[in-house]
């Protein structure tokens, strides 16, 4: 019988932590995106000063790492209170099936519901169509009434240094 368990990183799992970043790249057909380094990761996850500025889980088959939930701290004004957004959860494929990536979303529900956050919330590529399928299998509901928008690059740079206006 397979054992599957979550657990808080720690940071002796940066290195899996970047790698398991690189293969859900590498399925998100976005390789050459995946660019933080150990020491970035490292750092946001595990800064000598300061709090966090993001998360993890490890989910483990048998003791092996297996899958990581990473997320941050959102805030819902509307709510007045914090909430997760997991920015990235995978599994590897030969533990898809296992029961891991239900088990890493249970553990994030449950710290919203100890810590009184309001909502878990990510994002899913349109065309990975058994992610949507599993999500909506756990009841998760689609947001498309919004439109995700990202600077980054050259535009953010171009914004970055534009004098204010007044608007």
């Amino acid at each position: 019988m397979t054992e599957v368990t979550v657990r808080d990183a720690e940071p002796g799992d940066v290195a899996q932590i970047v790698q398991f970043v690189r293969d859900l790249a590498l399925f998100e057909k976005e390789p050459e995106s995946a660019r933080g380094s150990e020491a970035d990761f490292r750092a946001a996850l595990f800064p000598t000063e300061g709090a966090p500025t993001a998360y993890a889980l490890i989910g483990e088959i048998d003791g092996a790492p297996a899958g990581m939930a990473l997320w941050y701290l959102t805030f819902s004004t509307w709510e007045g209170r914090p909430g997760i957004h997991l920015e990235d959860l995978y599994v590897d494929p030969a533990a898809r099936g296992s029961g891991l990536g239900g088990a890493l979303l249970r553990r994030l529900a449950a710290i919203c519901m100890e810590r009184d956050y309001r909502r878990l919330e990510w994002s899913v590529l349109r065309w990975n169509t058994p992610a949507i399928d599993f999500y909506d299998a756990l009841g998760a509901t689609p947001q498309d009434d919004w439109l995700g928008y990202r600077l980054d690059g050259d535009a953010l740079t171009r914004v970055g240094h534009q004098r204010p206006r007044g608007d």
